[in-house]
């Protein structure tokens, strides 16, 4: 296994995880931003650039999703609730 694959395989498995932890706290909405930033990075390097073009924007939209939890209630989740649910 080469050094890039190794890379994007470290990257995609942190995105996974912190994915999966993003309810626990908004830090792991960020950790997920940057771990899809990571993800973009291993894309383009490696050839694929619309797996790289896709991971940025869900670097983006994840960072943008962190920013906003600043202003919840303490106790509030990651997710957004379902106009459903309430």
């Amino acid at each position: 296994m080469d050094a890039l694959t190794l890379f994007g395989l470290v990257a995609v498995t942190a995105m996974v995880a912190c994915y999966a932890l993003e309810e626990r706290s908004p830090w792991f909405v960020l950790a997920f931003a940057a771990c899809c930033l990571l993800a973009s990075i291993y894309g383009f390097l490696q050839g694929a650039w619309p797996f790289g073009a896709v991971e940025a924007v869900w670097a983006l939209i994840a960072f943008r999703r962190w920013r906003g939890l600043g202003s919840r209630p303490a106790g509030g989740s990651a997710r957004a609730e379902s106009p459903r649910s309430r």
